[in-house]
């Protein structure tokens, strides 16, 4: 019989990290594993210790999330779902501490960034963290009345803080992308919704070979909603792509789009087919 995988979902990151709150909101009945990197966090779904891991993707203000685009293709793991998670930044301190007692604030760059407008109003110095639910953590240990923290309304709960502030983000359409990780494949069932198809392949390095590649896309009709590029391998020449499509491999217009793009593609592989999350139609 076999083994029963305990109730873990995995995250990079410390404990009341955002994708901390993204495991807890998505999977409730599964307790989270915070690892210290992604590589720590694929390896344990791949060894069994987690269900499931829960990596970033991408950011709407930030942009993609590179790590997990060079890692995701190579970790032998299934993407079976995505989440998107809107980031609502807090202002949290040491219980006592007031918006007139405090006068830095630390938080990982891009959360500092976030809330330029907030902090530069409350005329509070910036201090660099490693990253939020980390600077929480600190700020929480110091005690200290004088030093702020942002980080989520879950890294404020977990450690104690006090929120002074709540949304202080300055462009509150701000969501993090997350797909979910599974070792074993889970192919969502046509018919049944929106379905999202991920895939990577790589051109060869001559005129035109991408376009090449892709015609087949836009004769068939099959809407492409991302198309990024890295280079692998430490060459200049050797480039994949990382490919998200609407449709599902099993209907006629990817099947023909995919079959196009064989003639012009080499190590093609499929990432996962899996639903498509009900935030995308708010986005239509």
């Amino acid at each position: 019989m076999p083994r029963t995988l305990p109730a873990l979902i995995a995250f990079q990151g410390e404990a009341g990290a955002y994708s901390d709150l993204a495991c807890r909101s998505a999977y409730p009945r599964l307790r989270t594993l915070p690892c210290t990197s992604f590589d720590e966090a694929f390896a344990a779904v791949q060894k069994g210790h987690a269900r499931l891991a829960m990596i970033p993707i991408e950011n709407s203000t930030a942009g993609r999330v590179a790590d997990a685009h060079h890692l995701m293709p190579d970790a032998g793991l299934h993407i079976v779902g995505e989440w998107f998670q809107p980031v609502r930044h807090q202002l949290l301190a040491p219980k006592g501490a007031t918006l007139r007692t405090i006068r830095t604030v630390q938080s990982h760059v891009q959360a500092l960034d976030q809330c330029r407008g907030t902090t530069r109003r409350l005329g509070l110095r910036r201090v660099v963290g490693s990253d939020t639910a980390g600077s929480a953590a600190e700020i929480a240990a110091s005690g200290d009345v004088t030093r702020a923290a942002i980080a989520s309304s879950l890294a404020g709960k977990l450690y104690g803080l006090a929120t002074l502030k709540a949304n202080i983000e300055d462009d509150h359409s701000n969501t993090t992308r997350m797909l979910v990780l599974s070792r074993t494949p889970r192919v969502a069932r046509p018919g049944k919704g929106r379905v999202i198809t991920t895939f990577v392949f790589q051109v060869r390095n001559v005129p035109a070979a991408l376009y090449k590649a892709l015609g087949g896309f836009a004769t068939s009709g099959v809407n492409m909603t991302k198309l990024e590029s890295y280079m692998v391998g430490g060459s200049f020449t050797a480039t994949r792509f990382y490919v998200d499509v609407e449709g599902h491999p099993s209907r006629r217009p990817l099947q023909l789009a995919l079959e196009e793009l064989r003639f012009y593609a080499s190590d093609l592989r499929i990432l996962g087919v899996y639903p498509a999350h009900p935030f995308r139609d708010r986005q239509r």
